[in-house]
C-alpha cells in the first residue's frame, strides 16, 4: 500500500493507494469519529462492494442510501434522498458519510456532506479509475443542473481516500477508458514525462495490467495533490486542472447527461483545447497528431456530436466556472507538459475550432 498526503494544514488528509484495501477495516475506522454512519452508494455498486463496507462497521450504527447508476441523477432531487436518510436517522453533526462509488457518488456524497448541518465528516471509496485519479481528491463536490454542469456545488475536503486498485476488475472497458481521459490530462498539463510513459504502456492499460495501474494511479494522485496544495479553491494554477472540461461539459449538458461519459466529454473537449492551441501557435501539427492518437488508442472519441453547432457550444460554454464577467476562459497548451490560462480568447479562433475541428 501506498500512502500519499494532500497537505491542507488542519484539512490535511491521507490517499491510500494498494490492492485489498477493502479488507483492511482500520483505514476507514481510523477516521470515523461517531458511532453513526451513513454509506451512499449506487445500484451498480451495491451488489459487488456494499457487504464489504458493511463488514468492516460491524461496531457502529450504519444506513445506507443506494442510488440510481448515472450521470443523469446527479442532482438535487437526489441529493434530497441522502438527506431524508440523515434526518430521518437523527444523523448528529459528527456523524461520518461514506461515499461509496465512482465519480457522480462521490460529488453528490461529499456535496450532502458539506451542506447537513453545514458540514459533518466524509470518506471517499472510489470504484472507477477516473474517480480515484481525480475526482475523489481535491474536495470539490457538487450536482448538475439542466443549465450547466457542476454549477451547484462547494469546495469540502474529505478525511481520505480508499482507492483499492482491486475494484478496477468489475469495471467495464468504457468506464475504463473514460478514466484514462483524466489521466492523460496530466501528462498535457504539467507531466510531460508521464504523457511519454502513456504513450509506451497505454496498450499495459488496457490490459488492466497491476502493476502499471497502481503507477498511473499513484502519478496522478502525486500532481493532482500537488495543484490542490497549491491552490485548494482554483483562484489560480487549480484551473488547469480543467483542461478540456469547458468544451466537455458543453457537450454532456447539450446531448443529455448520460449519453457520454465525463472522460469521453473530456477528451473530445481536450483535442478541441489543443486544435485552439495550434491555432493561436503553441503547438504544432505533430503535437496534436501525438493528443489525439493517444486518446484514440485509450478507446476514446476524438470529434464533438454534430448535433451541437458551433453557436450552440458556444452558448453552452457560457456557463461555466471558470468564466469572468461574462467571457469564457478556456485552458489551453503551451507545449505538451505545460498548460495556460489566457485572459483573453481569440473569438475568432476559437469559432474557427468549433466549426472546422472534427466536422
Amino acid at each position: 500500500m501506498k500512502k500519499l498526503l494532500v497537505q491542507l494544514d488542519d484539512r490535511s488528509y491521507p490517499i491510500y493507494i494498494g490492492s485489498g484495501l477493502l479488507n483492511r477495516p482500520e483505514l476507514l475506522t481510523q477516521h470515523i469519529k461517531s458511532r453513526q454512519v451513513l454509506v451512499v452508494t449506487n445500484e451498480t455498486i451495491a451488489p459487488l462492494y456494499l457487504d464489504a463496507i458493511l463488514k468492516n462497521l460491524q461496531s457502529y450504527i450504519v444506513e445506507t442510501v443506494v442510488l440510481p447508476d448515472g450521470e443523469q441523477y446527479k442532482t438535487l432531487d437526489f441529493v434530497a434522498r441522502i438527506f431524508d436518510k440523515l434526518l430521518a436517522g437523527k444523523f448528529s453533526r459528527n456523524a461520518t458519510l461514506i461515499a461509496l462509488g465512482g465519480g457522480v457518488i462521490g460529488d453528490m456524497g461529499g456535496f450532502a456532506a458539506a451542506c447537513y448541518q453545514r458540514g459533518i465528516p466524509f470518506l471517499q471509496i472510489p470504484t472507477t479509475l477516473l474517480a480515484q485519479v481525480d475526482s475523489s481528491v481535491g474536495g470539490k463536490t457538487g450536482v448538475n443542473h439542466a443549465l450547466g454542469k457542476n454549477m451547484i456545488g462547494a469546495f469540502y475536503q474529505p478525511q481520505c481516500v480508499i482507492a483499492d486498485a482491486d475494484v478496477l476488475d468489475t469495471l467495464d472497458d468504457r468506464q475504463l477508458s473514460a478514466g484514462l481521459a483524466e489521466v492523460i490530462k496530466y501528462g498535457l498539463i504539467r507531466d510531460a514525462e508521464f504523457f511519454v510513459w502513456l504513450e509506451n504502456n497505454m496498450d499495459a492499460l488496457l490490459a488492466r495490467d497491476k502493476q502499471a495501474l497502481a503507477f498511473v494511479i499513484e502519478r496522478s494522485c502525486i500532481n493532482k495533490a500537488e495543484v490542490v496544495v497549491e491552490d485548494e479553491t482554483e483562484s489560480g494554477v487549480r484551473a488547469t486542472l480543467n483542461l478540456g472540461h469547458t468544451f466537455g461539459h458543453a457537450i454532456e449538458t447539450g446531448v443529455g447527461y448520460g449519453q457520454y461519459l465525463h472522460g469521453e466529454a473530456v477528451a473530445i473537449g481536450t483535442c478541441q483545447a489543443a486544435d485552439l492551441s495550434r491555432r493561436k501557435g503553441w503547438l504544432n501539427d505533430a503535437d496534436v497528431a501525438r493528443i489525439m492518437a493517444l486518446f484514440k488508442r485509450a478507446k476514446l472519441p476524438v470529434n464533438p456530436p454534430k448535433e451541437i453547432d458551433s453557436q450552440r457550444f458556444l452558448e453552452l460554454m457560457a456557463v461555466d466556472k471558470k468564466n469572468v464577467d461574462g467571457q469564457i476562459r478556456l485552458i489551453l497548451l503551451k507545449k505538451i507538459g505545460e498548460a495556460t490560462l489566457p485572459t483573453d480568447i481569440n473569438q475568432e479562433l476559437l469559432e474557427v475550432t468549433l466549426k472546422t475541428y472534427g466536422r
